[in-house]
């Protein structure tokens, strides 16, 4: 066979996978919103079928399961609102704190003989413009609720539509059955992701809250739902959360500030991110670190912030989606963990 001819399906693969991502990222900012709203419905489900096993009327449910979002929603924005307000009111005093606690920091380096005669210290971080940074990250998730209003009519129409979709969907496919199986295992397996990352990130945001109370850091409150909110990104997000306080510490209370500060991070992200969390997960995931670290950034680059939050649920429904085909279960297998292949039972010869 043509040499030509065997690798033109594999680029005809390739340029629909770019024009698929180019379409997704000129609709990101309606998908988004979509995307939120449908991952919110799935959190709920499972309570909404619980209230209608006690005998709730399901209307009664949607409206019980609603009002529980509005209060949660509620909460943040009375709870770190006021102290988001008062952090970018107080943004360019903090920067002159930071300039001049760096430049004693630096000119006691150098009072100890340290050769650094040649770095500018304080210029490398006015260079970097760390608070704005963390404004930015502030700001970033602040937009994950300026849509909130259009968010949450979406959900109100999504939990509304679910009692019809299995007649719906029996309707459309001749063999229904079967894949109304696969559809429940995804949306199994990302609500149980979903509600287990919940609690953990909320675990971490209260036990940060608290040892930033404890040791003193400004806006303790805002920082821990700042954890809370990134713990939800892979990899990248408790580091990002821990950047805000640090340097807040620094400022308030210098170098022991500091240490005590990320000592606390270091410990709550390794007592829930490394131990807890991955004893709940346990083999739910079905995704290699590598793999989670390269959805983070294909999502990330597609759809912003919320896309680095939705990362892993997202490739989790493609890789479940590829394993359910035969032709394509290679590609699911290449997704998954190093135990998940060995798992997979090879033929003896007979």
């Amino acid at each position: 066979m043509n040499p030509s001819k065997q690798a033109t399906p594999y680029l005809v693969a390739a340029a629909s996978i770019i024009v698929i991502i180019t379409g997704l990222k000129v609709a990101a900012p309606l998908l988004v919103q979509l995307l939120m709203a449908l991952f919110i419905a799935i959190i709920c489900m499972p309570s909404i079928r619980w209230m209608e096993d006690h005998k709730v009327p399901r209307s009664l449910a949607i409206v019980i399961v609603l009002a529980v979002i509005l209060a949660f929603v509620y909460a943040v924005v009375a709870l770190v609102g006021d102290s988001i307000n008062a952090f970018n009111a107080n943004k360019e005093f903090y920067i002159e704190q930071l300039s001049s606690r760096v430049k004693s920091i630096a000119d006691w380096v150098a009072s100890h003989g340290m050769p650094i005669e040649n770095v500018n210290i304080a210029a490398a971080f006015e260079k970097a413009d760390i608070m704005s940074l963390v404004t930015m990250v502030l700001g970033g998730v602040g937009n994950i609720f300026s849509d909130f209003f259009l968010i949450f009519l979406c959900v109100i129409f999504i939990l509304a539509e679910t009692t019809s979709f299995p007649a719906k969907f029996s309707r459309a496919f001749s063999n229904a059955q079967d894949k109304m199986l696969h559809v429940n295992n995804i949306l199994s397996k990302i609500r149980h992701y979903l509600a287990i990352k919940a609690a953990t990130s909320l675990l971490t945001g209260v036990l940060a809250a608290l040892a930033l109370l404890f040791i003193g850091v400004d806006y303790p409150f805002l920082w821990g739902m700042l954890a809370f909110l990134l713990n939800f990104i892979p990899n990248l997000g408790s580091l990002l959360a821990a950047i805000p306080p640090v340097i807040l510490a620094l400022i308030q209370l210098g170098p022991i500030g500091v240490m005590w500060t990320g000592i606390s991070f270091f410990a709550i992200n390794n007592i829930v991110g490394n131990y807890l969390e991955p004893k709940l997960m346990g083999k739910m995931l079905g995704l290699s670190a590598f793999v989670v670290f390269l959805s983070l950034i294909l999502w990330g680059y597609i759809f912003g912030i919320v896309g680095m939050f939705l990362s892993v649920p997202l490739t989790m429904m493609i890789k479940i989606a590829l394993d359910t085909n035969e032709k394509t279960r290679w590609l699911g297998i290449l997704l998954g963990p190093e135990e998940e292949a060995k798992e997979v039972v090879v033929p003896s010869e007979s």
